[in-house]
């Protein structure tokens, strides 16, 4: 089994006991936390497709770690101007696992039925 999740903007394939690495959480280590934005979840059997989000689909996961990923060095320059920048960027990230991937299936109400006293109270009413 595995979904699709939109977690902080980005969108992930998960399944359960995945390890992966997203954008900064607001939460703490070991919190768990629950996705509920699943575009797609698959089963095997059956595939849902959300409209834009499955309902009742949610994952659930928990946070391992913070931490800050590679520095990545931005260098800008105009040749002959003497225009030089040179400018870092580290990217937090917060790595979590995930626990469970639950869907909860809707139950079908069926249409209520008409009444005959219902199409009475019509024809008398005109």
């Amino acid at each position: 089994m595995y979904a699709i999740v939109n977690i902080a903007g980005k969108q992930y394939k998960v399944a359960e006991g995945d390890k992966l690495q997203v954008a900064r959480l607001s939460s703490e280590v070991g919190d768990k936390v629950n996705f509920d934005n699943v575009l797609l979840t698959d089963d095997g059997k059956n595939i849902r497709i959300g409209k834009p989000a499955v309902k009742g689909a949610v994952v659930s996961a928990e946070i391992l770690e913070h931490g800050r990923l590679k520095k990545i060095l931005v260098y800008k320059k105009k040749r002959r101007k003497g225009y030089q920048r040179k400018n870092g960027h580290r990217q937090d990230f917060s790595s979590i696992k995930v626990n469970s991937i639950k869907i909860s299936t809707p139950t079908k109400k069926a249409p209520a039925k008409k009444t005959a006293e219902a199409k009475t109270t019509k024809k008398e009413s005109k």
